[in-house]
């Protein structure tokens, strides 16, 4: 394009660009581009998923090999944590405050080692995923790959160190009185109903500690409210029969009771049905469903949001 100056000269001037005016929105869509790193949809994101379930099991192992590494007794403390745990509460709870009433001491011992080892499934779970994002930065932001596999891989090594500890477990079961039987079949679908709710939790917490690093610290102090609510160490309608009923019965309604519950039910002889609330199956299921879908679907609305700023 050209035009004349007041004093005769013709001056070239460069032709508009069809660009002119179009926002960086309308550029990208014209150009075909995309945002780098952004949320695909529901269902290729679950795709995605399954075709990163070597890495997620390689990383869980890896993370689980890695954690006693440098302690002499090593991988023994996967079951000797949780062991020592249950040994003082027995000391305190079950000795000096007396709150194995209601059971005879081969009844209380292994519900109260099943009730630590179990309810410490869940607590590390939380506790790893409140890491999960905050505590891998460097590999969030170096390599693309679904975020969620982090926290699933945290929840998958919790478990297999849970059944590392099942061996001392059903020792301490058959110590006292509990010989295998066909209820201990029921182990099987109460760990993978477990499972699928402490991932969701996992989930959960990972997105709320990917922006609030803040809340690891806060966290153990929810957690032992949670452990001392759930009946961890005693047992909830004995405990609590002078109080009104509602609050035993929001008590063992809780999800780690549940678990532990159902547990307790499998593994011990002397601990049978009249011990858990009614439908207690259909509930362990929700919550698992509840907990693991909705946790998953919270977590991939900020995919896009991990690791930057």
């Amino acid at each position: 394009m050209s035009e004349t100056t007041h004093d005769g000269r013709v001056v070239v001037s460069d032709r508009p660009s069809p660009d002119d005016g179009l926002s960086a929105t309308e550029l990208a869509a014209k150009y075909g581009l995309a945002v780098s790193g952004a949320r695909p949809g529901l269902v290729e994101y679950v795709r995605q998923m399954w075709g990163r379930r070597h890495f997620i099991l390689a990383f869980s192992q890896a993370k689980l090999t890695a954690q006693y590494s440098q302690a002499k007794l090593g991988q023994l403390w996967q079951v000797a944590t949780p062991l020592l745990n249950a040994l003082v509460y027995f000391l305190i709870f079950g000795l000096i405050l007396g709150a194995d009433r209601g059971m005879p001491r081969e009844v209380y011992i292994p519900f109260l080692v099943t009730g630590v080892f179990v309810f410490t499934f869940t607590q590390s779970s939380v506790m790893a995923g409140v890491r999960a994002i905050s505590g891998n930065l460097g590999l969030v932001r170096a390599l693309h790959f679904p975020r969620a596999s982090l926290p699933i891989s945290f929840a998958l090594q919790q478990l297999q160190q849970l059944l590392f500890s099942m061996i001392v477990l059903f020792c301490v079961a058959v110590g006292f009185g509990s010989y295998p039987s066909l209820s201990w079949l029921l182990i099987v679908p109460v760990l993978a109903l477990q499972f699928l709710f402490n991932t969701g939790l996992a989930l959960i917490m990972a997105r709320m500690g990917s922006k609030t690093p803040d809340l690891a610290q806060l966290m153990p102090f929810v957690m032992r409210t949670w452990m001392y609510a759930s009946g961890v160490m005693f047992s909830i309608p004995v405990m609590l029969e002078d109080h009104p009923q509602w609050i035993a019965d929001v008590l063992q309604w809780n999800p780690a009771a549940i678990y532990m519950d159902l547990m307790r039910f499998a593994l011990i002889d002397g601990y049978g049905s009249e011990n858990l609330p009614p439908h207690v199956w259909a509930v362990a299921g929700g919550w698992a469903a509840l907990i693991a879908l909705g946790g998953f679907v919270y977590f991939w609305k900020a995919e896009e949001r991990y690791g930057r700023g």
